[in-house]
């Protein structure tokens, strides 16, 4: 069992649910999704820094954090802060490139511990990698 957190833009939760049936389609592959989707409740936070608080005690008992390495990752305040506590807290970074897309994140794949295509194989090698 892995427990994984998927960082995403809240903008673009078609990305996170298509990866999301993904994995749950793998047919030796279990995990809890640890992830902030777009209507969990930690969005009513009134202070940045609760969120920011919010979002550490959902990557802390990740495995390992996924980040769509869309170019608009970027540009989102949040993954960047998703990267950064991922960081301090020791967790693998694995960067997966959207399918199809020509340009990507530098920002996420700088930061990624390993890059992968959207492939589920790929991917769950990837998080078993760890």
């Amino acid at each position: 069992m892995y427990n994984l957190f998927i960082s995403h833009s809240w903008a673009y939760t078609d990305a996170y649910d298509k990866l999301m049936n993904l994995l749950r389609n793998h047919s030796s592959f279990e995990f809890r999704d640890y992830s902030v989707p777009k209507d969990d409740p930690i969005h009513h936070c009134p202070y940045d820094w609760q969120l920011k608080a919010a979002i550490e005690n959902q990557i802390r008992p990740a495995s390992c954090v996924l980040i769509l390495a869309g170019v608009y990752s970027t540009y989102s305040k949040w993954i960047n802060i998703e990267i950064e506590i991922a960081k301090k807290l020791g967790k693998r970074i694995i960067a997966i490139e959207p399918f199809g897309a020509e340009r990507t994140s530098r920002t996420v794949k700088d930061n990624a511990d390993v890059i992968v295509k959207w492939n589920t194989d790929s991917i769950v090698r990837a998080i078993r990698g760890w």
